[in-house]
């Protein structure tokens, strides 16, 4: 089923940016496809400005836009990739050390409350895949909202999340992967509850390492 669907509602940028990010990192766009304007447009039942809109906050984290050609969605070599995940280890790994020192314990509840959700997902269960269906049930930005820092929170989710998020739900498919990331989850929150900032930086950056091993593994080369 299409991720685009007709939009129902007062705010249309947001809809708009909503539906096409969940089309790109669900694999209905590929990298490199260009996106028609009039065509989405259509398909969202909006006008061409709420999408430019949309369009313009995504440039440069999922889309580009190239004068006569138009807009397509990103392409990021391997290399790239590569480092994206080196930049979100280090991030992630200073995030988990900062909440064990400033998670809440109504924060650390909802934590363990998450994973013990995930671990009941059918497709986690089966070994399918793993990856959030919302942001609201995402793991990491949990612990990132919870270390409770400006700055790697904004630099995370206005540029590395949204660049890897592609690559984080076709990395999270590979056998045996969904499994392997449940019980890393599992090791940073009981560093989390342990209190433990260098078991909790050290569970991080162990999950993301892997993360990145599993990510490079998928990763397509159309060369």
């Amino acid at each position: 089923m299409s991720t685009i669907q007709p939009i129902i509602g007062a705010s249309l940028s947001s809809d708009a940016l909503d539906m096409v990010v969940g089309a790109i990192t669900s694999g209905e766009f590929e990298p490199g496809e260009r996106l028609s304007e009039a065509d989405l447009a259509r398909r969202l039942g909006i006008s061409r400005g709420p999408l430019r809109e949309a369009l313009g906050r995504l440039e440069g984290r999922l889309v580009t836009r190239t004068p006569r050609i138009g807009v397509r969605v990103i392409e990021f070599s391997k290399q790239d990739i590569e480092d994206l995940f080196y930049t979100r280890e280090a991030l992630e790994g200073m995030g988990a050390r900062l909440a064990c020192e400033r998670i809440s314990a109504a924060e650390l509840a909802n934590l363990r409350s998450l994973l013990d959700h995930h671990s009941q997902q059918p497709e986690v269960m089966a070994g399918a895949a793993y990856s959030p269906r919302s942001l609201d049930e995402d793991f990491h930005l949990s612990i990132i909202r919870a270390a409770n820092c400006e700055q790697i929170e904004r630099l995370l989710m206005d540029q590395i999340y949204y660049q890897l998020r592609i690559h984080r739900r076709k990395s999270s498919t590979l056998p045996g992967r969904a499994r392997a990331a449940l019980a890393e989850h599992e090791s940073i929150v009981l560093a989390l509850e342990a209190r433990d900032p260098d078991q909790a930086e050290r569970a991080m950056r162990t999950h993301l390492r892997n993360a990145r091993i599993s990510a490079m593994a998928a990763y397509v080369d159309k060369d």
